[in-house]
């Protein structure tokens, strides 16, 4: 089969490549990937990342072949997958806890821009139980995770802060259901009880002092690559917590939720960027220069 495969000597890290077909485990179904997305995270940007493996984390496409077991869905049905690996490629062998049947309104291509954006920013507002007309900032709010969070955040009863370096995108953001929209925190007007973080750096420190006592921090992302430093008794001061989000686990029913919101217009999934796997080298590089508006969607030719 081809493949998106780690190329230490191209310039973007990646090249196509033909690679063998995955064997799936007696659990996991065989997927034709029709779409999958790029994820910040999952971008080959050092040399740890081994030479000629498959990355990808989100694809979407039909079942190739059920599982041995008998268990999940059938041959021939549409689905959306997570793994850790192997969603850059034409085939992905997934575990059934790893993916959602999707409903017939939601189109492949839509679907792959879920898994991990769509995951991340359910779980860290889950994690962080938001409550009706509490302030919850969203820092890198037009990006994949951001415009998530800002509309789960505003379907929970929040005010919703987004933050994001390019003005062009409030009106965007605003029609997604953030209240303000600001380009820096210095803008803030009122005590945060809530950051979901996607920056780090400078930013993340000048937001710590303009969360509410007892306020949380949860961080899910560091575009910035910048250390954050704050004051000494900051945190102790203000009884700040800042926890992280732990990746993965059984997220075929959280899947399904999102597949669902998606299907039937809760949830606006932001794939404006679409185009052949053929130009992913490009749309990284795109994706890290925060070009990208939502997410950045690929169709396996």
């Amino acid at each position: 089969m081809r493949a998106l495969v780690v190329d230490h000597s191209a310039p973007s890290r990646l090249t196509m490549a033909t690679v063998p077909d995955p064997e799936p485990g007696p659990d996991e179904v065989l997927v034709k990937v029709v779409a999958t997305s790029l994820n910040y995270g999952e971008l080959p940007r050092d040399d740890d990342v081994a030479e000629g493996s498959v990355p990808g984390w989100d694809a979407a496409g039909i079942v190739e072949k059920a599982a041995a077991s008998g268990r999940g869905p059938r041959a021939g049905q549409r689905l959306v997958t997570w793994g850790w690996s192997g969603g850059w490629a034409q085939l992905r062998a997934v575990s059934h806890q790893e993916l959602a049947v999707l409903p017939d309104e939601l189109e492949l291509s839509r679907a792959a821009a879920l898994p991990v954006a769509g995951l991340t920013a359910l779980r860290a507002l889950r994690k962080a139980t938001v409550l009706p007309g509490q302030r919850v900032a969203i820092t890198g709010a037009s990006g994949g995770v951001g415009h998530f969070a800002v509309q789960l955040a505003h379907l929970a009863g929040a005010e919703v802060y987004a933050l994001s370096t390019d003005p062009t995108r409030a009106g965007w953001l605003t029609s997604l259901g953030a209240d303000h929209v600001l380009t820096h925190p210095g803008q803030l007007d009122s005590p945060l009880d809530l950051v979901l973080d996607n920056v780090g750096g400078d930013q993340l420190a000048e937001i710590l002092g303009h969360m509410n006592t007892g306020g949380t921090v949860i961080s899910i992302g560091a575009t910035s690559a910048a250390a954050t430093t704050f004051q000494p008794y900051q945190l102790v001061q203000a009884s700040l917590t800042i926890t992280g989000l732990q990746a993965g686990g059984d997220t075929g029913n959280d899947l399904a939720h999102l597949a669902a919101m998606a299907a039937d217009g809760r949830l606006t999934v932001g794939a404006d960027t679409v185009s052949s796997w053929e130009n992913a080298p490009q749309l990284a590089a795109d994706l890290i220069a925060r070009r990208i508006r939502g997410k950045a969607v690929l169709t396996v030719d």
